[in-house]
């Protein structure tokens, strides 16, 4: 399995995860698009408060300016209507965040953009168009929660963490733990321990953020990745041999044996924390941006 070569990395957000639009939602649910359309028209011109996935963003564009190399792309995808992301736009003027490209589509699907624009990271706050993004398999995509109160992000390394299986890595050895056990698990991945993990929903993501990491000057410093896995000894070798077998550097990595992640999490204190589970993800974001990598609707884990 071979390392990505891609230069750029192309992050699809949906303007409710760049920005805090939980007041103007209500306002659609409740009131409809009518009274929705009329209130961003009112307050267009007032600009919307950070949300979850902000601080994210402006670390990756941040990036560009280091190393005065275009390796970040961001495009603003957005279920609302070119009159109604008027207000989206001029808030990113606002900010003086780098971003050009844009996807308005009033109310219809995301998804079927994501080709188009050569996504290769999609983050949102509506569960259909994350999860129809995760069946076709296109890029990688994840459902952003509420941001964490006191939350200060590192001003000078984007951090970036991952869950290892079910997101990096395949969800085959999950599922052998969850309809098996753990000592079955711990038996296959002890066996199996030099048979490289297949590919996960991240894995190319993280192969080309390794990639880009690797290819600028610093990038040991500019970026970041830790993993932070419930695994521990002696399931976590087969996950360092796989990385070593893809090429991708990891700079930390957290086997935690099934403890808690949030205090971990809290210290390594990344901008974003992707995970499958719902009882990782719910703890992890009181205290750091975190989202959940949703399963394929065919998968044999989903509803577990």
């Amino acid at each position: 399995m071979q390392q990505t070569d891609k230069d750029t990395l192309i992050v699809g957000i949906s303007s409710r995860s760049l920005f805090d639009l939980e007041k103007e939602n209500d306002i659609f649910v409740r009131n409809g698009v009518d009274e929705y359309q009329k209130y961003q028209m009112d307050n267009e011109n007032k600009p919307l408060k950070k949300g979850t996935a902000f601080h994210l963003i402006e670390s990756l564009l941040k990036l560009n300016e280091k190393t005065q190399k275009k390796i970040i792309e961001v495009v603003v995808m957005s279920r609302n209507s070119p009159d109604t992301g008027l207000r989206v736009l001029n808030s990113i003027d606002h900010y003086k965040l780098p971003i050009t490209r844009s996807a308005f589509s009033s109310g219809e699907s995301l998804a079927k953009y994501i080709e188009p624009f050569k996504i290769d990271l999609f983050l949102s706050k509506n569960e259909q168009d994350i999860q129809e993004a995760i069946d076709s398999g296109k890029c990688a995509a994840a459902l952003i929660y509420e941001p964490p109160t006191g939350f200060t992000p590192d001003e000078n390394t984007l951090r970036i963490a991952f869950d290892a299986d079910a997101v990096i890595f395949s969800e085959e050895s999950e599922f052998i733990y969850k309809t098996a056990g753990l000592e079955e698990f711990a038996r296959n991945e002890a066996e199996k321990q030099d048979i490289p993990l297949n590919e996960g929903p991240f894995a190319k993501f993280i192969k080309t953020l390794s990639h880009i990491q690797s290819k600028i000057e610093g990038g040991g410093k500019l970026i970041r990745i830790a993993i932070v896995t419930a695994r521990d000894y002696p399931s976590n070798i087969r996950v360092i041999k796989t990385l070593r077998k893809w090429g991708v550097n990891v700079d930390e990595a957290f086997f935690l044996g099934g403890q808690p992640k949030d205090m971990i999490l809290k210290a390594f204190n990344p901008h974003i924390f992707f995970d499958d589970q719902e009882c990782n993800v719910k703890p992890a974001s009181s205290v750091v941006p975190s989202s959940r990598v949703p399963y394929k609707k065919d998968s044999p884990l989903a509803g577990k």
